[in-house]
């Protein structure tokens, strides 16, 4: 497999998908690598068994709004080949992925070269290229885009682009800890989603409630951010029981023991965005950063993020062409 690209993307979330997508376009041999073992990011899903029947989970975004006319036009084309649909359970702009929340991000990585379970370590210069190692592997690319959490940047850009890793560092993220829990009956509780601005749980959905889910009955709870630094350290099976216990407290809905329960933490799920900056393209480093945390941190706001970077590395081409 050809490791040598146009330009390489370090991040198959959002973001980075979103600026393959637009770069793709021109020609470009693009690569994409990404730590995880398959399309989602935050939008992931997760695939379990309950009782011999494959139930699936959106254990991060749970929805998405569109309200810039560029991003309303890709969620169009994603509602119109079957992977998104409205879901007013959660507000009247909101949509969500089908048959699961990363359906979107799986139908982008399709027209893509996306290497999962690939991590960047960290690159250098190796003459007029970068070179990316990971682990035993090693990328070529005259271009390297970095589209993952402010954190994450900040290590990966300390030695290639200093003032860039300076900026990224300056951003923290709110960590969540999210529960998955399945059960034999539905709940009483009513309403399909759960909202608080205040106590340990800030959010709940029935997730078999969402469009072309089925199933037993499925519940994805998360905790607030300051619950969430609260339980931190504990192990995943204390969390969700207690988590569990804090849902119920706080809906009034009546105990119940949970077919399934699983729990996935979050590190950096809710960045402090800087609202307003925009991604960062140095032309003389060929080095680019976009992310959710330098737009607002929404769907629709990595997407931007995404799409602006790869703007800004089309201009800087054509304009180093004319």
């Amino acid at each position: 497999m050809d490791d040598t690209a146009d330009i390489l993307i370090i991040g198959g979330g959002m973001a980075g998908l979103s600026a393959a997508t637009a770069l793709a376009d021109t020609g470009a041999r693009i690569i994409v690598l990404d730590k995880g073992r398959g399309p989602g990011g935050r939008m992931a899903a997760r695939r379990v068994e309950i009782g011999g029947e494959p139930i699936g989970f959106d254990h991060g975004a749970q929805y998405f709004t569109a309200r810039d006319p560029a991003f309303r036009e890709a969620v169009a084309e994603w509602e119109a080949a079957g992977v998104a649909a409205r879901w007013p359970a959660a507000g009247t702009e909101a949509w969500v992925g089908t048959p699961g929340m990363n359906a979107p991000i799986r139908a982008m990585a399709e027209a893509l070269d996306v290497r999962w379970n690939t991590r960047a370590e960290r690159f250098m210069r190796s003459g007029a290229h970068w070179r990316v190692e990971a682990g035993e592997q090693a990328f070529t690319a005259a271009t390297v885009l970095v589209a993952v959490p402010a954190e994450q940047a900040a290590v990966l850009l300390t030695d290639a682009a200093p003032e860039m890793a300076t900026r990224a560092a300056g951003v923290s993220s709110a960590p969540c800890w999210a529960v998955m829990a399945g059960f034999d009956a539905r709940l009483d509780h009513t309403a399909d989603t759960f909202r608080s601005d205040s106590g340990p749980v800030s959010w709940a959905a029935r997730n078999s409630a969402k469009p072309e889910r089925s199933g037993v009955e499925t519940w994805v709870i998360h905790a607030s951010p300051q619950r969430s630094r609260e339980l931190i350290d504990l192990p995943k099976e204390e969390v969700a029981c207690i988590l569990l216990d804090d849902f119920f407290a706080a809906t009034g809905t009546a105990p119940t023991m949970p077919r399934h329960l699983d729990a996935h933490r979050w590190l950096y799920a809710q960045p402090e965005a800087r609202k307003g900056e925009g991604p960062l393209f140095d032309p003389r480093l060929q080095i680019g950063i976009a992310g959710d945390w330098l737009h607002s941190p929404r769907v629709e706001g990595a997407w931007l993020s995404g799409r602006a970077l790869a703007e800004a590395v089309l201009q800087e081409r054509l304009a180093s062409t004319s």
